[in-house]
């Protein structure tokens, strides 16, 4: 009974993450008001869907660009595609987390059980992506630890989690929910800087 009760709760947790307050305890600091950040969080953990599309700009140890993002999830279903970046010309992420593919412009496809390997296999970055799911929309991931602080309306400022350093400099409101719209990454020796222009939330079940 208690292997299965072990095997079960990680299980539940998965499959109910876009609910709140499921993650392990997060520390909170900042001038916003913890309840806010709780409300904050349940009504944008609504949101399990987008359409994406903005620019990016990686610094990496050997090169440094900018590109065009486009980015549309589907509840588990991811379809990025980054063009421009580091000089690699078209590369395209898509998936669900335990079967995901990587093409890359004249190099071909590659696939993985998961995209942060499949990443760092071929493009060398270390870069988490299954976080990245949470952190668009201004959420900590609920797998581990967190440090964060709130603006003043109890939204995220900066979040620091598994290494990373997360900077919310602007948000936007689509259809109600106040969503990041300029976001800032550190950390594997990796600088990433997020420009969301166009936002197109999805809600739970529609």
């Amino acid at each position: 009974m208690k292997l299965m009760r072990n095997l079960l709760i990680p299980t539940l947790t998965l499959l109910l993450t876009g609910c709140a307050g499921l993650g392990p305890q997060e520390s909170v600091e900042g001038p916003g008001n913890a309840e806010d950040w709780k409300t904050h969080k349940a009504h944008v953990s609504e949101v399990d869907g987008w359409q994406i599309s903005g620019k990016i700009g990686i610094q990496a140890p050997q090169d440094s660009g900018s590109g065009t993002l486009f980015w549309l999830q589907r509840q588990n279903y991811f379809d990025i595609r980054l063009s421009g970046p580091l000089g690699r010309g078209a590369t395209r992420l898509t998936g669900r987390p335990d079967a995901v593919m990587l093409e890359v412009a004249g190099q071909g496809r590659f696939e993985a059980d998961s995209p942060e390997a499949l990443v760092e296999s071929q493009l060398g970055w270390q870069l988490p992506v299954s976080h990245l799911l949470y952190w668009v929309r201004g959420l900590p991931a609920p797998d581990s630890r967190s440090r964060i602080a709130l603006d003043p309306n109890g939204r995220l400022a900066s979040l620091q989690q598994d290494g990373w350093d997360v900077q919310y400099l602007s948000y936007t409101e689509e259809d109600g929910y106040p969503l990041p719209n300029r976001i800032k990454l550190a950390g594997r020796d990796l600088k990433i800087t997020l420009v969301v222009k166009d936002w197109q939330p999805r809600r739970l079940g529609h």
